[in-house]
Formats: C-alpha cells, sequence, structure tokens
C-alpha cells in the first residue's frame, strides 16, 4: 500500500488530524506540504491559503489522496508519525527488540521478524494507543521493504483492527481552470481583504 492510498483507506478525522497537526506543531511543513499540492494541481498556493483553516485541510486532505501526491503523502504520514506518536514508534521498536535512536527511527530493519513477538507488541500497542494510529503505523513501517513482512501481512489479515476497508478508486482528477480558485483578478482582491485573518501565516 502507497502513503496515498492510506489517505484514500484512513477514516476522514485521522486524515485531518495529520494537517491539524502540521498547522499547529510542523508549520513549515504545512506550508511546504500545501505549496506542493497546490503547485501539482496548477494553483498559486494563495488561492488555498486564503480559505479558512478547517477548509485548507478539506482541501489538503481531498488532493493528498491523487496518485500524483504520493511522495508528498509519504512525507507527511511519516512526520505525523514521528512527531506526535513517536511513543507508539519506540514502543513497537523496543517491543521487537530493533535498536533505534531513541526517538523512533530505525536504520537497520530487520530482514526477518518474529511472529509471535509482532503479534504480543501488536497487542499492547492496540492496548495503549488508538487502533487507528496503529493500523497506519504498521501499513507505513511495511512500506520499509518493496514487499512488506510476510508476519506483518498475516498479522494484518488476521486482527481486524489492523484492516483498512475495500481498496477506493482514485478519486476524479479536478480541472484547475473549473475550481473555485481560478476566480477573476479582481474578485481575487476582494476575497483576499476579506479572507486576510485567515490566511496561513
Amino acid at each position: 500500500m502507497k502513503a496515498y492510498e492510506i489517505f484514500q483507506e484512513v477514516d476522514p478525522a485521522t486524515a485531518a488530524s495529520v494537517f491539524q497537526y502540521l498547522r499547529d506543531e510542523q508549520r513549515e511543513v504545512y506550508t511546504m506540504s500545501l505549496s506542493t499540492l497546490a503547485s501539482n494541481r496548477k494553483l498559486r498556493p494563495v488561492f488555498i491559503q486564503r480559505k479558512p483553516a478547517p477548509a485548507q485541510i478539506e482541501w489538503l486532505v481531498k488532493n493528498v489522496k491523487l496518485k500524483a501526491s504520493d511522495e508528498i503523502a509519504e512525507h507527511v504520514i511519516q512526520l505525523w508519525l514521528m512527531k506526535a506518536h513517536q511513543d507508539l514508534l519506540i514502543q513497537f521498536l523496543d517491543g521487537m527488540g530493533i535498536e533505534h535512536d531513541g526517538e523512533g527511527a530505525a536504520e537497520d530493519i530487520p530482514e526477518g521478524i518474529d511472529a509471535k513477538k509482532l503479534k504480543t507488541t501488536v497487542t499492547k500497542l492496540l492496548q495503549d494507543h488508538s487502533a487507528g494510529v496503529v493500523r497506519v503505523y504498521l501499513h507505513v513501517f511495511q512500506m520499509q521493504r518493496p514487499e512488506g513482512w510476510p508476519e506483518i501481512t498475516s498479522l494484518i489479515e488476521s486482527t481486524p483492527e489492523l484492516q483498512f476497508g475495500e481498496p477506493k478508486a482514485e478519486p476524479e482528477k479536478e480541472e484547475p481552470a473549473k475550481t473555485e480558485e481560478e476566480a477573476p483578478a479582481a474578485v481575487e482582491e476582494s476575497s483576499a481583504k476579506e479572507d486576510s485573518t485567515d490566511e496561513a501565516e
């Protein structure tokens, strides 16, 4: 599963919480993500920045689900896990006996994983953390190898709490020229004054 597909599958609240965290705690990354996604849609970032914060986040969530957004989606979701859920990462790596830097980042990922140790560790994670976050983390961890680890695949397949729903089709691409952001220059100037308090810093 690719990062953009994870965003397609997570519940709306979790997806929104990723960007809300970035807006509150990692503002430079939030602004970069917004600018990159806007550029991918051939829009100027200011069109999105003029929106109120909830509308900005709704737009970001919608566009990070696109296949073309996979690179930024992966960066965003990994940073969210590393910064907002560091304790979960550390608990998993400690439980699996994987050396890390003390902040949840591991350079040497083992080729093989002990299935019993994995089950015990993940069972504890599900007791201590949101199942939605544990689910996302395991799928992101699987991305560290082309085919993932068969032990993790088997655990996900046998544990409903770790499963996403049925795969969804890629959202239809919008025609930038027809979006509300493509307003005439005169309207842009008016909107800029009315919405100035809502612009991303």
